[in-house]
């Protein structure tokens, strides 16, 4: 299986412009925005894999190895592997659901990777990438989607918080625990991530408000992957998501979320300054969702062929690649290897998920009151009908 296809951004900004419009083109619906120039946005690595300049940026990645940025590399395929073999599970009935990941590995690999150990992570149900950079097994993410747990980890073991599926509320769990932080004295910092829809929350303005009032040590990392399932970013706000920041009274940049080395510096910095007692930090992260909402929604019914296909000549993936064959840093042997370990990961994960039990399809009734409802009752009465219609004439 080939795992580096898919996913962009739109063309660089310059270094001096102001906000207006996003520049990206709709199917359905064109936004009218303020006049002006295109917002800022951070790149230090373009679509054809040239290393750009950046005086701000730069020195959060100036350190960084060749075997570091393989390690990006390694990080990104065998994320977006595990993502096609759960996508590929729940079409063949072994989960209930999957939200994939494909296009974002880069906003996701490049900031779990700036996040240092007793930082706290506090995901939705996307962050699969982000659950690999802190040590999550991939095949523990699964059992919640297959409904056989809530979540199969332990997030103090890894500092990273069950899955999220309420829209936005992980925001106010991430400025509390920050808060906490803050009064404790430590001096670790705390990453919320969200998407695009989750910004029009109200859980999400709110958190913004106390983590800017009690100066919280929080990054909010919002993946603009253009969609928040149907609706385009252009229905969620007149200006771009990172400028929101600045009515709360604490920055905001954009990065280009498919450049996973200017992803990794800005998050590095907002984390630096989250530790260093100097507030809140708004990254938005541009990307794309260059696959279904999730494994129930059918993307072609609102947006065009020809939007996706200017998001994939833009892979994150290939991106970082040719910059490796460019520099000189990885050769034919190092893909090669990192393809084999790619199909290892997926025949790993794909034998633990049919190796898990079949879910109780009645737990939910149980758990609903504790002394029991009528109206439950007969949702449980109807559902167990429903599952008997399948059963073929010999009872099987």
């Amino acid at each position: 299986m080939t795992v580096e296809s898919t996913a962009a951004r739109t063309p660089r900004r310059s270094a001096g412009s102001k906000a207006g419009t996003t520049g990206t083109k709709r199917t359905r619906t064109t936004a009218k925005k303020d006049a002006g120039t295109e917002p800022q946005l951070v790149q230090l690595l373009t679509p054809e894999g040239k290393r750009v300049k950046n005086a701000e940026y730069d020195k959060y990645v100036a350190g960084i190895t060749p075997e570091e940025l393989r390690g990006l590399y390694r990080d990104m395929v065998l994320t977006r592997r595990f993502d096609a073999e759960a996508t590929s599970l729940q079409r063949q009935g072994e989960l209930g659901l999957w939200a994939s990941l494909l296009g974002q590995e880069a906003a996701q690999i490049g900031s779990g990777r700036a996040t240092r150990e007793d930082d706290y992570v506090f995901p939705t149900y996307r962050e699969h990438g982000v659950a690999w950079c802190r040590g999550v097994d991939p095949a523990n993410l699964l059992g919640m989607f297959r409904g056989v747990n809530n979540g199969g980890w332990d997030p103090n073991s890894n500092n990273f918080q069950l899955y999220t599926i309420v829209i936005g509320s992980q925001t106010l769990h991430a400025t509390g625990y920050a808060m906490g932080v803050a009064k404790d004295g430590a001096d670790s910092a705390v990453i919320a991530y969200f998407g695009d829809g989750a910004s029009s929350q109200g859980d999400v303005a709110e958190s913004f408000t106390f983590s800017a009032v009690y100066n919280a040590p929080v990054v909010f990392f919002c993946q603009n992957n253009q969609w928040a399932i149907s609706e385009p970013t252009e229905k969620q706000s007149r200006v771009p998501i990172y400028q929101r920041a600045q009515g709360f009274g604490f920055p905001g940049v954009r990065v280009d979320g498919n450049d996973v080395l200017g992803v990794l510096a800005v998050t590095r910095w907002a984390l630096e300054r989250a530790r260093r007692g100097e507030g809140p930090t708004l990254v938005e992260a541009f990307t794309y969702r260059m696959g279904a909402h999730t494994t129930s929604d059918d993307p072609t019914r609102y947006r065009g062929d020809e939007e996706r296909q200017a998001w994939e000549a833009k892979d994150p993936i290939l991106r970082l690649r040719r910059y490796l064959e460019a520099s000189n840093h990885a050769d034919e042997g190092f893909f090669a290897e990192l393809e084999a370990e790619s199909e290892a990961l997926g025949k790993r994960v794909r034998e633990a998920v049919r190796a898990m039990p079949d879910p109780d399809h009645f737990a939910i009734f149980e758990n609903a009151y504790a002394d029991g409802h009528a109206l439950v009752d007969e949702e449980r009465a109807q559902f167990a009908a429903y599952q008997a219609s399948f059963a073929d004439e010999g009872g099987n």
